[in-house]
């Protein structure tokens, strides 16, 4: 194998591991000078990015050098122009295709399978295992040691707390290592789509053969089967085709399933057949371990003060939290240097959302949302008990979570007497002794606060 074939595998396995921006800074303009006596002598623009590879990529790189030559026993970085580049930096019309291959082939092609939807960044290696989200993790790891051992398989929590990430890693666990199982992965949406298209066309019979040929099927966020009656007879057929044939299902949703309003209760009743776990919000040590990963993954060095001041004041989910970091790197290439505290102080006063108090407001909008109500229906004088129960509940979580006055609850709640409240708080206390059902709607609902 050729020197410019040899790196430009090298460049491809790279890039699938390492960011857009990452990828563009670090590995442009690099190419394989020459071998001798099992040395890869890789040509680099510059001392500064000669030092960040070896220091941050060396070992990947060895690593896929060896896969594609086995006589390789090392990698030493030289400084040198390239050879394909004039003095004014322009490419020859001979440019070689191991330079910035990123700008040849899109991103969005190269990362995203179009047989099986599933992204190859995201991976068990780039997945971060923290207290709150460790049972998830294991149940993934059952799966994938056990066939069936959990089916179907259900993640459910807030967005950005990491389930797409989890259960594309397992797609692509069953793709790669799973004895090469046929993987399809899909939101509730396209699915929902398709299906309709296919009515629409007269092709249901199609529709129905493509999307039972597969071993493992994942469908993320299924609270959008909601109402879809249509789609919803046709899905529960395809779960009964996959569950009676011994296929692992996994799905993802933002709410446990038992409070995803507008779903058919036969098909709530599948999705309990297997495991449901939640992943909720990050936690302190969580945090602390993101921002370590998610640093490492961009080569930026934080000390551990820093990391330590970022978890204990940027709350929120792992976007938000891999945003900040995307706000470290853009600083640190501007300043060229490792950030300070003070910068990074400076940083997130001037970047981080600030955090608000959560208003009467909010509580009434998210609870009347898990129960499938308006606002409006919360502050009518109905006394149907779908309109009671989820009112009982908002003055109950007003009280018990926030402290707010009886007399301010009801007049925030339509003008209702502080008395009707004081009672609708100790009903719920009552209820909360005896009625399981109900004490897992509130622990969703305060996770859902969060």
């Amino acid at each position: 194998m050729d020197n410019q074939t040899l790196w430009q595998n090298v460049l491809n396995e790279m890039e699938l591991t390492v960011s857009k921006g990452n990828f563009s800074m670090w590995f442009k303009d690099t190419y394989i000078q020459k071998q001798n006596d099992g040395v890869a002598y890789v040509a680099v623009p510059n001392v500064f990015v000669k030092d960040w590879l070896f220091t941050k990529y060396h070992k990947n790189i060895l690593k896929s050098l060896r896969n594609f030559g086995e006589h390789i026993r090392n990698v030493e970085y030289v400084v040198a122009k390239n050879p394909n580049h004039n003095e004014a930096g322009d490419k020859k019309h001979h440019t070689n295709p191991a330079v910035n291959s990123s700008s040849q082939l899109p991103l969005s092609e190269h990362y995203v399978n179009k047989e099986d939807n599933l992204n190859p960044k995201y991976t068990f290696d780039t997945f971060v295992v923290g207290p709150f989200n460790e049972l998830a993790f294991a149940a993934s790891q059952a799966i994938m040691k056990s066939h069936l051992a959990y089916n179907p398989l259900f993640f459910f929590g807030g967005t950005g707390h990491g389930k797409t990430h989890l259960i594309q890693a397992l797609g692509n666990h069953f793709k790669h290592d799973g004895g090469e199982k046929k993987v399809f992965y899909l939101s509730s949406e396209k699915f929902a789509v398709d299906y309709l298209n296919s009515v629409n066309s007269n092709t249901t019979n199609a529709f129905k053969e493509k999307y039972r040929k597969y071993d493992v099927l994942i469908v993320d966020d299924v609270q959008f089967f909601s109402n879809k009656e249509r789609t919803m007879e046709e899905f529960f057929h395809l779960f009964n085709s996959y569950y009676d044939n011994n296929k692992q299902i996994i799905f993802s949703s933002d709410k446990h399933p038992n409070f995803m309003p507008g779903i058919e209760d036969r098909i709530k009743s599948r999705f309990n057949s297997g495991m449901i776990i939640e992943i909720p919000a990050p936690d302190m040590e969580s945090r602390i371990q993101i921002f370590r990963k998610k640093s490492e993954m961009h080569g930026i060095h934080l000390e551990n003060d820093i990391i330590d001041f970022l978890a204990a004041n940027v709350e929120g989910n792992i976007r938000e939290l891999e945003g900040v970091i995307n706000q470290i790197k853009c600083n640190t290439e501007l300043k060229g240097r490792d950030l300070n505290i003070t910068d990074i102080k400076s940083l997130i006063k001037n970047s981080a959302k600030p955090q608000k108090n959560t208003s009467v407001k909010d509580v009434v909008k998210i609870i009347s949302d898990f129960y499938g109500l308006t606002e409006e229906d919360i502050y009518k004088k109905n006394r149907k008990q779908e309109y009671v129960k989820p009112r009982q509940v908002i003055m109950y979580i007003l009280r018990e979570d926030y402290n707010v006055s009886y007399p301010s609850i009801g007049e925030k709640l339509g003008g209702r007497d502080h008395t009707t409240v004081m009672h609708s708080c100790d009903k719920v206390k009552d209820m909360l002794t005896t009625d399981n059902n109900l004490a897992n709607e509130i622990q969703q609902i305060r996770s859902m606060l969060k």
